[in-house]
Formats: C-alpha cells, structure tokens, sequence
C-alpha cells in the first residue's frame, strides 16, 4: 500500500502549474476544472501540532483531474518524467480502466506530460495512450518517446496560463471531428 512520502506524490510542480492555469480558465469562464483529493487514511496522528505524520491511501486514485470544457467533459492525468519517454510504468492499469469507461461516455481523456529534459509539455489523447499502453502489455516498447508526441499538442505558457492546455486540447478536436 502506497504511503504518504511514497512516490505516489511526484510531479507536484507540474500540478501546481495546472492548478493556478484551471484557476484562470475558471476566472475567464473558460472550463471548469477541479483537482479530485486522494483520500487517506491516517495512522499517527501528531495531536499537539494538528499533523498527520503517517498515512496511507485508502482506494487507487483514478485520474489527477476532471471537469468540463466549454460542455465536453473532461478527465486526465499529469506525469511528470526527466527521461527523454515517458514510462508506461508511470501509467496504471485502474487509470487505463477509468479513462476507457469516461471514454466510452463521449467524454475526453488526456494525459498532461511534462519533459523536464527538453523542458517541453505534451497531450498526449486517451487514444496514443492506449495505444502505447497495448504495446508494452505484448512486450513492446515500454515508454513513450517525446519525440512520438504530436507537435500540434504541444502545450505552452501564454501569458497567465502557464500551461495553456486548452490549445492543445482544441487542436485534438480539430484532429478528430466528425
């Protein structure tokens, strides 16, 4: 079971950054996007100074984030990597699960991945997941290379937003309307 300093808990700066740009799409009525808490259970608890010092998750968490853009609903999931691929270890099969279920409700899912090594973030759409994913399961490659990711998903800082998602998000639905 997971605890609390595990490594359950990386990535942290990449969230933030999407916490402050969900923050600014809601200021602009561009979306409505919420972090969903991973619940924990504590186990010792520090009564005098108020503070949980050891913990453990109670449930597998699905997805980092979920909410709605502009009537598409939307779910997905931050990694952060300082490798030049992201490892589809760093991916869990009740996260697969959970994106092919919201999926199959008409709704879309993305992975947010940010490349600490080229300094470049991507979406990379439920659909190349799965697809990457299918791959290892058979013994194939076991990550997923920056340089695979679509460029038109590139995701940038624009002014407030420091990772303007939403650009790539449109550029996928662009990519594959009817």
């Amino acid at each position: 079971m997971p605890y609390w300093n595990s490594r359950g808990l990386r990535g942290s700066t990449l969230e933030e950054f999407v916490n402050l740009t969900n923050e600014e799409y809601l200021r602009c009525s561009l979306a409505v996007i919420q972090k969903l808490p991973t619940s924990i259970k504590p186990i010792r608890l520090d009564k005098e100074k108020g503070t949980i010092s050891l913990a453990y998750f109670e449930q597998k968490s699905t997805v980092d984030y979920m909410g709605n853009i502009q009537g598409i609903p939307v779910c997905f999931d931050v990694k952060e990597t300082a490798r030049e691929s992201l490892p589809i270890s760093n991916i869990h099969q009740h996260q697969i699960t959970f994106m092919e279920k919201f999926t199959s409700q008409k709704g879309l899912a993305f992975l947010i991945v940010y490349f600490t090594k080229k300094d470049k973030y991507f979406l990379i759409p439920f659909k190349d997941l799965k697809k990457h994913w299918e791959i290892a399961q058979k013994g194939g490659r076991k990550s997923i290379p920056c340089k695979e990711c679509c460029e038109r998903y590139e995701i940038k800082r624009e002014g407030v937003f420091l990772v303007h998602y939403l650009k790539a998000v449109n550029a996928y639905l662009q990519d594959n309307s009817d």
